[in-house]
C-alpha cells in the first residue's frame, strides 16, 4: 500500500486556505456544527471548550481544527479534530487515519475526525482500511462535509455566520454569483456579528466569491430594491476594498503625473510604476490639459 506522506511543503496558496478555515471553524466553532452536523451539535458541552491545535504536532496540523470538549450526557472528555482539504489526494484516507493515530497517543481520548472538502472534483472518501486477503486489520471512518455538493439557496435563511461565510465554497452557478452575494449580505445584516467577526465573515467570503465590476454594478442595483438596502451600505468593510484599489491608483497617477512633469518618459514610467499605457495617456493628456 502507498505511504502518504504527512511533512508536506505547502504553498502559499494553501497555507492561506488553511488558515482562512481555520480562523473561520475555530471562531464559529459551535456554529458550523449546527449548521453542518446536527446530529453532533446537541451533544456536545459548549461551555468546555479547548482548542489543541497549537500545542501538538504544529508542523503537522497547523492548518487543521483540534479541540477538546466534554459530552453533554456523560461529561466525558473527547476531542474533534477538523481537517480542512482544498485539493484532491487520493490517499487523503489514509492521512485522516495517520493523523488520528498522533491524536490518539498523544492524548488518549475518543476522537471525533471531519474532513472538510472544499474542492469542486467529486472525490469524497469517508474510510481507510487496512487489510489483508486472510485478515483485516482495522477499519477507520471518518466524518465529511463535500461544501462544492451543498446547495446554497439551503443555508441562506440560517442566519448562521459560519453558513454565511461558506456559502462562497458551496455548489452555484455562475451567472448565480451575484445572487448568492446579495444573500450573503442580507445574511450579514440579519445576524449583526461584531466588527470583527463580521470582518472575518466578510474576509473570508471575498477570498473565495469576489465580483467583477460588472457584477458589482448589477448587484448594487438589486440591493437598492431590497428590505435592506439601507443596512447593507452601512456595512463599513462592503466596499473597504474598493476604496483601497482607488487610493492605489490615484497614487500611482499623481506619481506619474509628477515624473511627466520632469520630462521622464512614458515608457519608463509604465515601467516603473506597472501603469498601463492607455492610463498613462490618459496622465498625459491631463498634464497637457494643466
Amino acid at each position: 500500500m502507498p505511504h502518504a506522506q504527512l511533512v508536506m511543503e505547502k504553498s502559499p496558496l494553501y497555507t492561506r486556505h488553511d488558515h482562512l478555515f481555520k480562523e473561520l471553524i475555530q471562531t464559529f466553532f459551535e456554529e458550523f456544527l449546527e449548521s453542518f452536523f446536527p446530529k453532533i451539535h446537541p451533544l456536545i458541552n459548549f461551555q468546555e471548550i479547548s482548542f489543541l491545535s497549537e500545542e501538538v504536532f504544529t508542523d503537522l496540523l497547523e492548518g487543521d481544527v483540534v479541540v477538546e470538549t466534554k459530552l453533554k450526557s456523560t461529561d466525558a472528555v473527547m476531542i474533534v479534530h477538523v481537517e480542512p482539504q482544498s485539493t484532491q489526494q487520493s490517499h487523503f484516507h489514509e492521512r485522516m487515519y495517520q493523523y488520528l493515530s498522533m491524536l490518539y497517543q498523544r492524548h488518549r481520548k475518543p476522537i471525533i475526525p471531519i474532513a472538510v472538502f472544499s474542492y469542486k472534483e467529486n472525490w469524497e472518501k469517508n474510510q481507510y482500511i487496512m487489510a489483508f486477503p486472510f485478515f483485516q486489520v482495522l477499519t477507520f471512518n471518518y466524518l465529511t462535509l463535500h461544501l462544492h455538493k451543498k446547495n446554497w439557496r439551503d443555508y441562506i435563511t440560517s442566519d448562521n455566520p459560519a453558513a454565511a461565510a461558506l456559502l462562497s465554497k458551496m455548489n452555484y452557478k455562475e451567472e448565480e454569483r451575484v445572487q448568492v452575494k446579495k444573500e450573503f449580505l442580507r445574511m450579514i445584516v440579519n445576524m449583526q456579528p461584531d466588527p470583527a467577526k463580521e470582518r472575518l465573515i466578510y474576509g473570508f467570503f471575498e477570498s473565495y466569491l469576489k465580483l467583477n465590476e460588472e457584477e458589482e454594478e448589477q448587484l448594487m442595483e438589486e440591493i437598492k430594491h431590497m428590505d435592506e438596502a439601507d443596512r447593507i451600505m452601512e456595512i463599513p468593510i462592503s466596499y473597504e476594498e474598493k476604496g483601497k484599489e482607488k487610493g492605489r491608483e490615484e497614487g500611482i497617477r499623481r506619481v506619474a503625473l509628477e515624473m511627466l512633469r520632469k520630462g521622464t518618459a512614458i515608457d519608463f514610467i509604465a515601467r516603473s510604476n506597472q501603469v498601463k499605457q492607455k492610463r498613462n495617456r490618459g496622465v498625459e493628456a491631463e498634464f497637457v490639459r494643466n
